[in-house]
């Protein structure tokens, strides 16, 4: 595993981080497993895991206060997430601070992931939602101070809206916080634009998620495909949305042939490819997921040529009302 520094936070944390949004409630989640795969991580160099209060209402957060408790002598990167007050993902642009993130609602859940994970301290904070207007309202940015005086975070993060790069640009370059999440794989490739320039001005670590976009680029979906009852893939893979997704990956299966690699080593390591992005959190539920994403550290960056073959795979991509 190889490391990279978390922007003006200053810590080291591993090129490939752990996603923990599919064991907060997603089917097929087993806690048994999951603790399993968590370690696994662990033992593979991962010290960076990020979870929410919204995965199974802190479900997943005490998953991740057991895995700490259980690793003493390791240094491991805790981030959650505060979820809106409204409970409304992702978020609209007339959505009010006072209907997202006041600053009472904000002590409560950072309170309430404390309490879930059984934690003193999240090493990361972040706003689960997010619209830059709310820049302009200062409200978010004296809580998170109080917060960080009182030692319960440590550093403050935003995690951008689905295909939005540009709305979390302000934020940023407001000197407000320490760190973005955002989607970036080979499709996603538009934080590349205006994001990226904005994070390396300011030194602030970028989190990459949805590196599989949500898994279409592992190339194991198909236009058939279709989960339990209840599950939130069912809600995202509508057919306008799952079938372009499954053509495009199919796209990519004879780049990756050519190449001797996988779909998802492929897809990790394009991202890993960019020197601004800090980590990348891809959801891992069982040990072979891990063993095989946290490879793809060891093996680097893609070839310049393969790199500049990817680029043609962007997509350009607008939120939608299934988009999430």
């Amino acid at each position: 595993m190889r490391y990279r520094r978390f922007g003006r936070a200053g810590r080291d944390v591993s090129e490939v981080g752990y996603g923990m949004w599919g064991m907060g409630g997603w089917s097929g989640s087993d806690d048994a497993e999951s603790l399993q795969s968590l370690q696994r991580a662990v033992d593979l160099g991962c010290n960076f895991f990020d979870t929410a209060w919204g995965y199974g209402e802190g479900h997943s957060e005490a998953l991740l206060g057991r895995l700490v408790r259980a690793n003493p002598d390791k240094r491991l990167y805790t981030a959650s997430k505060i979820p809106p007050k409204n409970f409304k993902w992702p978020s609209r642009r007339e959505y009010t601070l006072d209907e997202t993130f006041p600053p009472e609602h904000i002590e409560e859940y950072v309170h309430s992931s404390l309490r879930n994970s059984g934690l003193e301290k999240f090493d990361l904070m972040q706003f689960h939602v997010w619209e830059d207007a709310w820049v302009e309202d200062e409200r978010w940015a004296k809580k998170m101070d109080e917060l960080r005086a009182q030692g319960l975070v440590g550093a403050v993060g935003i995690s951008i809206n689905r295909w939005e790069p540009w709305n979390g640009v302000r934020a940023v370059r407001s000197g407000l916080i320490d760190a973005v999440q955002v989607i970036y794989n080979i499709f996603d490739q538009n934080p590349e634009d205006e994001l990226f320039p904005a994070c390396r001005e300011m030194d602030v670590a970028v989190i990459a998620r949805v590196p599989f976009d949500e898994g279409t680029l592992t190339g194991t979906l198909n236009r058939e495909s279709r989960w339990p009852e209840g599950d939130w893939r069912n809600t995202y893979f509508v057919p306008d949305n799952l079938v372009p997704s499954v053509e495009r990956a199919d796209a990519l299966k004879p780049t990756a042939e050519r190449a001797g690699l996988t779909m998802p080593e492929m897809a990790l390591r394009f991202i890993l490819s960019d020197p601004t992005v800090s980590t990348i959190i891809p959801g891992m539920r069982k040990t072979r997921h891990v063993e095989s994403n946290t490879s793809a550290s060891d093996a680097g960056p893609l070839p310049a040529d393969l790199l500049e073959e990817l680029r043609a795979h962007r997509w350009e991509r607008s939120p939608t009302p299934w988009s999430q």
